[in-house]
């Protein structure tokens, strides 16, 4: 069961980028092909922001504590920008607070610059910081499709935020 869904998450981060990909060219053209879909997302972006939160959040554990990678610190750093926004978001759907960007989005301004350097250090293999000793920055626990890693994994989650934001402040 474990390896089941240890080899099903990068082909849901797969799939996330094929609607992320779709999102953001629905997003650029959204006055003429794109209106409906980006009026979609809109109508339903507390439930979307939640669904993003949930599914890094539930990700990253099951990682660590069911698979058992051990987490270096640009993961932990990454978590710190991440796992707020669960809570975040459960907040803001139950009182409907599309507010919430306002501070969802610095969160993932950061883990999306982290996801962005550890991404950088897995791939040249070197850190301009230190990391601990307990788990290396640049040891690749997943590889998937040649580019799926878990700073990716991160990566998309901080897209995803950022533009759940812009298309929650859109009015056309």
């Amino acid at each position: 069961m474990i390896a089941t869904i240890q080899s099903l998450l990068p082909w849901l981060v797969l799939v996330s980028h094929c609607i992320l990909a779709f999102l953001i060219a629905a997003f650029v053209f959204r006055r003429s092909w794109g209106r409906e879909a980006i009026g979609w997302v809109r109508k339903h972006v507390l439930g979307l922001g939640l669904l993003v939160s949930l599914l890094a959040v539930g990700g990253s554990l099951f990682y660590s504590n069911v698979v058992g990678f051990v987490p270096c610190d640009l993961c932990w750093w990454q978590r710190i920008f991440i796992y707020p926004q669960l809570v975040l978001f459960l907040t803001a759907l139950k009182f409907k607070d599309r507010g919430v960007f306002k501070y969802s989005w610095r969160l993932a301004v950061l883990g999306t610059i982290v996801s962005l350097y550890h991404s950088y250090v897995q791939v040249s293999g070197s850190s301009l910081l230190p990391c601990s000793a307990t788990a290396s920055c640049t040891k690749v626990y997943v590889m998937a499709f040649n580019y799926v890693t878990i700073p990716s994994m991160a990566l998309t989650v901080g897209v995803y935020f950022l533009l759940l934001a812009l298309i929650s402040r859109t009015n056309e």
